[in-house]
């Protein structure tokens, strides 16, 4: 059968999930098997986007199809490339916080972070009135305004950032190979589909892998219930700091965790499940921005993450996840951040937080309030993955 070593692939994947070492509970279990469905469609999806000489921007991840605990604030876009060729990215840019390039020489592995040859942002283009504008890459060192892409070059990121859901819109992107353009591909063949079900297949098993292994390098060996101070995020974006750590919390305890609102133009808090994955951030408020955050008088974003409903603007819920990671990023710096930009954590007791909190009353929200918070969270992420 030409899907086996797919078929193969899922078995395997299917026993990487189950003999995960962090499952505890059947809600750990049941949604392992929920990832591994997201797996299996991106997957395929990336396999069949494996085209190098006409290439296109494919969604990485999404609500549906999670990987490497994905930002909630972003649209993850990548194409391949060969290094040899020259490739035009075209776009209009839209109203989002950031909008990066990365250029990667290979993909992430259980034992192993791609290089990043290159990468940038938006600021370096020139982007036209209506705003338009035209980047290309290729093997050509020496031709200005144009992204060199050295011999190991296998793989274009592109990271677009919302701050404000609600009011940002995406822009446009088109990818080309520029000695192909007006051609068309050669008609599809039995080899061509064997062979990508056989890359959907290790694809799969990889992605798996790799993504239980990330957090044993980054997370697990930090004490539980801290972060770390703002750091330059591993991987080469340059312009992006990182704070990190994991938690483990009890029904009545909460995580007080106190950050100074950022001169950056995004920042942004999540908390991620022992997948390494993002939790619902459509139906609940599991990650905040700057922008959707409460800000109280003294400029601080004091966040709650907590299992119980405390009656906060900046309530971050567990959805019955007691264990997990947290995650800050600040994104499009122009200066390096320092330990006072970073965030304090303190666990409280919930029925503490009246006196915990400075600035409590102030930052209270009614049931009516919170659904609303909601609803409105629902119709941005539709709004977003509409286009």
């Amino acid at each position: 059968m030409l899907t086996q070593p797919f078929a193969d692939a899922i078995a395997a994947a299917e026993q990487i999930i189950t003999g995960a070492a962090h499952i505890r509970t059947e809600q750990d279990l049941v949604e392992g098997y929920d990832y591994l469905a997201g797996s299996i469609r991106a997957s395929l999806q990336m396999a069949w986007a494996y085209e190098r000489d006409f290439p296109f921007f494919v969604q990485s991840t999404g609500p549906y199809t999670k990987m490497g605990l994905d930002n909630p604030d972003t649209l993850y876009f990548h194409s391949y490339l060969r290094s040899d060729a020259e490739y035009v990215v075209t776009g209009k840019r839209g109203t989002t916080r950031d909008l990066s390039f990365q250029v990667l020489n290979g993909n992430y592995s259980p034992v192993d972070v791609p290089d990043s040859l290159t990468a940038f942002d938006d600021r370096e283009l020139e982007i036209g009135q209506d705003g338009s504008f035209e980047i290309r890459f290729g093997p050509d060192a020496a031709r200005p305004g144009y992204v060199h892409l050295s011999p190991d070059s296998e793989m274009l990121v592109v990271r677009e950032v919302h701050s404000d859901w609600a009011t940002e819109k995406a822009g446009t992107l088109r990818i080309q190979r520029v000695d192909r353009i007006g051609d068309a591909p050669p008609p599809l063949t039995k080899g061509v589909l064997t062979k990508r079900y056989g890359v959907a297949g290790k694809m799969l098993v990889s992605r798996l892998k790799t993504f239980l292994a990330f957090p044993e390098w980054f997370y697990l060996n930090l004490p539980v219930n801290t972060l770390t101070e703002p750091r330059s995020t591993p991987g080469g974006l340059t312009t992006q700091f990182s704070s990190v750590g994991h938690y483990e919390l009890d029904d009545d305890q909460a995580m007080i965790i106190t950050v100074p609102k950022s001169d950056a133009p995004y920042q942004g808090f999540q908390l991620g499940s022992m997948w390494y994955l993002s939790l619902d951030y459509i139906n609940h408020q599991t990650s905040l921005t700057a922008d959707q955050a409460h800000v109280d008088q003294d400029g601080m974003i004091r966040l709650v993450v907590a299992e119980r409903d405390p009656g906060l603007a900046n309530w971050i819920e567990r959805t019955g996840h007691a264990r997990g990671y947290l995650q800050f990023r600040w994104q499009r710096l122009s200066r390096d951040m320092k330990p006072d930009d970073g965030p304090t954590v303190e666990v409280v007791p919930v029925a503490d937080l009246p006196e915990r909190l400075p600035f409590y009353d102030q930052a209270r929200v009614t049931p009516e309030q919170w659904r609303a918070r909601i609803a409105a969270r629902q119709v941005a992420v539709a709004e977003r993955m509409l286009g």
